[in-house]
């Protein structure tokens, strides 16, 4: 077995792996769909209904894709696009380390799903199998862009925070 194609199959398995199980636990955890729904709601992302069914299921899908090593630079785009989004809702303003609730995680994720596109997905993938050379830094850097583009558009359409009227009604403060 060679050392490299076996290097890649346990990261995508386990960065596959680790993705898809998040969004599992976005439907089937402790809040369910609607406990989701309600944690994208309190970071600004509306309507949460939708947001936590998108998240779940492209979760769940660049999962798959990425631990089985198909279509890589979509699951890549995917993964890159998740972690922005991640990055600019629940992680922002919180510093860089992951302890802190900061950004350190998915700016790690990102970058590691940018270098396997960029490597590809090796000799034991579904796109190997396939034929498919979907690999080099021309997919990479496609798949940042489309991953960047699809979070900036999801971003800039979703994202209803609310007035300071609302919020400080919210506090149980009568605005002024």
């Amino acid at each position: 077995m060679n050392g490299l194609a076996l290097g890649l199959l346990v990261m995508r398995l386990g960065l596959g792996g680790m993705l898809a199980i998040h969004g599992l636990n976005k439907v089937f955890g402790g809040g369910r769909l609607a406990g989701t729904a309600r944690w994208f709601e309190g970071l600004g992302l509306r309507p949460g209904w939708l947001h936590a069914r998108l998240a779940a299921g492209n979760e769940i899908g660049a999962g798959l894709l990425m631990a089985c090593g198909l279509a890589f630079p979509l699951a890549g785009a995917a993964f890159i696009g998740l972690m922005t989004v991640a990055a600019v809702t629940d992680h922002r303003g919180k510093g860089f380390f992951v302890f802190k609730g900061g950004w350190e995680y998915v700016a790690l994720v990102a970058v590691i799903s940018a270098g396997l596109v960029s490597t590809g997905p090796g000799r034991y993938s579904a796109d190997a199998a396939a034929g498919w050379r979907l690999a080099g830094p021309g997919w990479a850097g496609l798949a940042i862009l489309a991953g960047l583009g699809a979070a900036g558009v999801l971003y800039a359409t979703a994202t209803r925070w609310p007035t300071q009227a609302a919020s400080t009604a919210a506090d149980g403060e009568v605005p002024g």
